[in-house]
């Protein structure tokens, strides 16, 4: 298996579709993604939580264990703050197959957070999100102090999601001594663009689970009208997909 660290290159990001349940990290597999992490939001969704670290950690560890037996790359896996004890929960996670996890801060600074991931979990890839911009808890420059606290506690990347300015991403990716990592979508510049401003990962978060439950809404609204199950994945694929022994299968 590839080395998860290996895959962030500033310029040539690693671009993650996120994914919430074993099935839909074997569709990102196969359409050629050479790394799977999951979003939060989607997990919680997908067990009868809402997202913000209302999961039950075993449940978000199973989760992650289901996933990492069906597929055969590298898979991050998006922990929130933690789930409680936070060098437990990266341990947890890493015996379940992850090879690197996502942590988040919120509206202040969490350093010692980051230091017990580490130190529970020597040879894992830390990924710290800043919350800076999408909480409204500071600019540019507490964003920067925050990412050198982090890197200095252990992290290995960090992630700043919420900021969409080209000239903030360029700032970003100069001040902070290590793989930046944003967020892609609407009002966001493109891949192309990112990575130009030298951006080593690139994530859609929620997105992708979010235009699935958003097809599964306009189905039950509009029942007889099927136009919305038109691009539906093929029940042969799916089924094939998720085969024990199947190509790409963990």
């Amino acid at each position: 298996m590839t080395d998860f660290r290996d895959l962030h290159v500033p310029g040539k990001p690693l671009v993650l579709v996120n994914a919430w349940d074993a099935a839909s990290a074997r569709i990102v597999e196969a359409a050629g993604a050479v790394a799977v992490a999951t979003t939060s939001a989607g997990v919680a969704w997908s067990l009868g939580f809402p997202d913000g670290d209302a999961l039950d950690r075993d449940l978000a560890v199973a989760a992650v264990a289901r996933i990492a037996a069906v597929v055969s790359v590298p898979l991050s896996a998006d922990i929130e703050k933690g789930y409680g004890d936070v060098a437990e929960t990266v341990r947890l996670v890493q015996a379940a197959g992850a090879a690197g996890v996502n942590i988040e801060d919120g509206v202040t600074a969490e350093p010692d957070r980051i230091a017990a991931a580490r130190a529970a979990a020597p040879d894992l890839f830390l990924n710290a999100r800043i919350d800076t911009f999408l909480a409204g808890a500071g600019g540019l420059d507490e964003t920067l102090e925050r990412a050198a606290a982090y890197l200095a506690a252990g992290a290995d990347g960090i992630f700043v999601p919420g900021v969409t300015d080209p000239d903030t991403v360029a700032a970003l990716v100069e001040g902070i001594a290590a793989p930046v990592n944003v967020m892609a979508g609407p009002g966001a510049p493109s891949i192309a663009e990112l990575a130009e401003l030298g951006v080593a990962r690139i994530s859609l978060g929620s997105a992708v689970a979010q235009a699935a439950y958003g097809l599964v809404r306009r189905a039950a609204l509009g029942v007889g009208d099927y136009s919305d199950l038109a691009g539906a994945e093929d029940y042969g694929v799916l089924n094939s997909l998720l085969t024990p022994g199947a190509s790409g299968r963990g």
